[in-house]
């Protein structure tokens, strides 16, 4: 399909993806010059970030009444013997990973508690394009799972407005006695409009929790404050009991005092290294425990879509490029037993005849994350490695001469929201010292789905008119799509457009 035909056929689907007017796509007023003050003092600009989070956090809290009603259907469906199921994509979907794991970590290897993503676990460390966008796929990979007529689903969304978690939403809804539970972080007025939304939140089958947060630190970035308070919400209900509402009202501020508490200034150490690094064309390997690492695999990998780095290389591909940044567990020998030590079961991928194989088992483990993919990539290439490891309540980030250690106790789900959030504020202020976004706007998007389209469209627009030049939507969006034939994965499709005026 040409340029031009592809052009045609956004504009006629671009009314249901034009998103621009939804909270989460905003500009945080607070971050609106993140890139110039991480550059002149980085400290400051890691409190800043500090702050959007604590006030995610705290609005949160207006929401308890909504999240102990999920948090007593979920034990509920437990205690039956019936099953928990969560979905979604990109940082939903990770974080719905993540979560299964802590459930594992905390009460064996079992299947009561089963995750999935759009693209399954391939999409872990690489989204797969288009998939997001197929209403039809979140459907099948439910069904797939064995979804029962007495199993509940939670199906977190950052925008409320994802095919992928709808389709998934709404058949889990048509299937079984209990009424899913759709997450979101967007005002209800401003999804009505978008017909797949307006569809969810008229179903009176379907629980709606909206936990709207405000802007993201980073225009659009829905792996940061979005995805930590849906993150947040599941996890209180899903981890743990309580007997009344005032129980949990009591555990859940108390949980988010602690988490308000972390000084996030400690890391600029490590900060300034890891940019100092790449600059001297270095590449870096974090080390992870492996009882963090998929929170940290979370990170390194969802730097590569936000801004539009190569992510991991997988050893049965042909290319030669390498990712800035790795994830290893160390003390895995194989593939097969680092993904095992990762996710706390075997892997699950998509092995459907039309994909060909693209994601399959094979092709997952071809992200070699053990001792033996460290080992060849460290012969590879000129690499330096960060060590996150815990030993009892501490748990240190280290790279080079830096180190720095916090002291958070032994909670899982506060030790994975606490190393996320960290190491959401530290790669975004890498980028930011590396040119990868202006003030606070995401330059360096990937257009890879129909809303990173449009996201990459407004930001060209936005940036033209203040330098007071003037084009067309349907211009734009023809731009991109010439732009995209030759994009390579460590270019930007936002600065090239704006090089041609």
């Amino acid at each position: 399909m040409s340029s031009h035909d592809k052009t045609q056929a956004f504009l006629a689907i671009s009314s249901q993806f034009q998103l621009g007017h939804l909270v989460t796509e905003s500009f945080h007023p607070d971050t609106k010059n993140l890139s110039e003050v991480a550059k002149k003092n980085l400290p400051e600009s890691l409190g800043l970030l500090q702050a959007v989070d604590s006030k995610a956090l705290e609005l949160i809290k207006n929401q308890k009444p909504s999240l102990w009603k999920m948090a007593q259907a979920i034990q509920d469906t437990l205690k039956s013997g019936n099953k928990v199921f969560m979905c979604g994509c990109g940082a939903t979907g990770r974080l719905s990973l993540v979560l299964e794991t802590l459930y594992r970590q905390k009460f064996g290897n079992t299947d009561k508690v089963i995750s999935f993503m759009a693209g399954g676990d391939f999409a872990l460390i690489k989204s797969v394009e288009s998939f997001e966008d197929r209403t039809e796929y979140g459907e099948r990979q439910l069904m797939e799972l064995r979804f029962g007529p007495h199993d509940l689903l939670l199906a977190p969304t950052e925008g409320g407005e994802t095919p992928f978690v709808i389709g998934a939403c709404n058949q889990a809804a048509k299937i079984s006695s209990r009424s899913p539970y759709f997450l979101y972080c967007n005002p209800d007025e401003l999804l009505l409009p978008v017909e797949r939304s307006r569809e969810v939140l008229e179903n009176s089958r379907i629980n709606k929790v909206n936990l709207t947060i405000g802007p993201m630190a980073i225009s659009g970035s829905t792996r940061m404050q979005a995805s930590t308070v849906l993150m947040l919400g599941i996890g209180v209900g899903l981890l743990y009991q309580h007997s009344s509402f005032e129980d949990f009202s009591k555990f859940f501020d108390g949980f988010v005092s602690d988490l308000q508490g972390t000084p996030y200034e400690k890391m600029a150490p490590l900060t300034s290294l890891e940019a100092k690094l790449y600059r001297e064309k270095k590449y870096l390997n974090y080390l992870a425990d492996p009882n963090l690492a998929i929170s940290v695999l979370t990170d390194t990998t969802e730097r590569s879509p936000t801004f539009s780095l190569k992510g991991f290389e997988n050893r049965l591909d042909e290319s030669k490029d390498h990712s800035l940044s790795y994830l290893f567990i160390s003390e895995a020998q194989t593939s097969g037993h680092a993904w095992s030590e990762l996710l706390k079961r075997a892997p699950r991928a998509l092995e459907w005849s039309e994909l060909s194989q693209r994601i399959g088992l094979t092709k997952v483990l071809g992200f070699d994350i053990s001792s033996q993919g460290h080992l060849t990539r460290t012969s590879s290439i000129p690499c330096v490695d960060f060590c996150i490891t815990q030993k009892g309540e501490s748990i240190s980030f280290k790279c080079e001469q830096e180190e720095v250690s916090f002291s958070w106790g032994l909670d899982p789900l506060f030790n994975h929201l606490m190393v996320k959030m960290l190491l959401n504020a530290h790669s975004t202020l890498i980028m930011g010292l590396l040119e990868r976004y202006e003030g606070n706007v995401m330059t360096w998007v990937r257009p890879s789905n129909n809303k990173l389209i449009d996201r990459a469209a407004r930001y060209i627009l936005r940036l033209l008119e203040q330098k007071g030049v003037s084009a067309s939507y349907p211009e734009i969006i023809q731009m991109i799509f010439e732009e995209i034939d030759t994009l390579s994965e460590n270019e930007a499709v936002v600065l090239k457009v704006l090089r041609r005026f």
